[in-house]
C-alpha cells in the first residue's frame, strides 16, 4: 500500500473538521444538557433534602406537640381526679353531717317521745293511784269526817289571806252575792246557820245561799262565791295531791 501525504492531509483535515462540527453541533449541546441535568440533579438533591429536613423539622415538632398534649392530658387528668376526690370527700362530709344530724334529731326526738310515755305513765299512774285512794276514801267517808272537815273550813274562813279578803270586799260593793255550797253529805241546820253567819260577817252585801249534794266530792264542802272557788273536799285533795306530785318530777 502507497502512502499518500496529500490524502493523510486531507484526512487529517477532514479529522479536524469533524471534530470542530462535533465540538461546535453536538459536544457543546451536550455538555450544557450535561450540566443542566447535573444542576437539575443538585437542586432536586437539595429541594429533596430541604424537604427532608423540614420533614424532619415538622416530624420533631409533631413529637414535642404530641409529648406535650400527652403531658397536658396527663395533668389535666390528674387534676380531674384530684378535683372527683375533693368532691367526692366533700360530699361524703357533707352526708356525714346530715346524717349525724338526722342521727341526732332522732335521738332528740326518741327521747322526747320516751319522756312523755314516761310522763304519761307517771300520770297515768298517779291517776290509778288518786282512783284508788279516792274508792279507798269512799269507804271510809261518812258524816264524821264531813264534820271535821267543815270545822277545819270555818277555821280558814277566820285566817283568809289578804288577797281573799280583798275578794270579798270587791263582792260586797254589789248589791246581792250568790253563794253555791255544795257538800257530799246533807249539811244539818246548825252547820248551815254557822256557815251563814261566818259569811255573812265577811260579805256585807246581801247573801243568796244555795245548798247542793254530789257525792263525788267524797267528803267535805266546796263553796262558789261569784268567780271564787273555796275547797275543802276530798276529791279536790286527791286531784291536787296527784297533780303536785306529777310537777314535782
Amino acid at each position: 500500500m502507497e502512502f499518500n501525504l496529500s490524502t493523510f492531509i486531507f484526512e487529517i483535515i477532514n479529522f479536524l473538521i469533524l471534530i470542530w462540527i462535533l465540538q461546535r453541533l453536538f459536544y457543546k449541546p451536550l455538555l450544557e444538557v450535561i450540566a443542566k441535568r447535573k444542576q437539575f440533579i443538585e437542586q432536586s438533591l437539595s429541594d429533596t433534602k430541604n424537604l427532608q429536613q423540614q420533614a424532619e423539622q415538622q416530624r420533631s415538632l409533631y413529637e414535642n406537640r404530641q409529648k406535650l398534649w400527652e403531658q397536658e392530658k396527663q395533668t389535666a387528668i390528674t387534676a380531674l381526679h384530684q378535683q372527683l376526690a375533693a368532691e367526692r370527700r366533700m360530699q361524703l362530709d357533707r352526708l356525714n353531717a346530715d346524717l349525724e344530724q338526722e342521727r341526732q334529731k332522732a335521738k332528740v326526738t326518741l327521747s322526747k317521745q320516751q319522756q312523755e310515755l314516761q310522763q304519761q305513765a307517771e300520770k297515768q299512774a298517779l291517776k290509778n293511784a288518786a282512783k284508788f285512794s279516792g274508792m279507798l276514801l269512799q269507804q271510809a267517808a261518812g258524816p264524821d269526817l264531813e264534820a271535821r272537815l267543815f270545822t277545819l273550813l270555818m277555821d280558814n274562813l277566820t285566817a283568809l289571806p289578804d288577797a281573799c279578803k280583798l275578794c270579798l270586799v270587791v263582792l260586797g260593793a254589789k248589791k246581792s252575792v250568790p253563794i253555791k255550797i255544795t257538800s257530799a253529805y246533807p249539811l244539818s241546820i246548825d252547820m248551815r246557820q254557822q256557815l251563814e253567819q261566818k259569811l255573812g260577817a265577811l260579805i256585807s252585801s246581801q247573801i243568796l245561799f244555795q245548798y247542793l249534794q254530789d257525792e263525788a266530792l267524797i267528803a267535805g264542802l266546796r263553796m262558789d262565791i261569784g268567780s271564787w272557788v273555796l275547797n275543802a273536799n276530798l276529791q279536790h285533795e286527791l286531784i291536787g295531791f296527784a297533780e303536785i306530785d306529777y310537777e314535782s318530777d
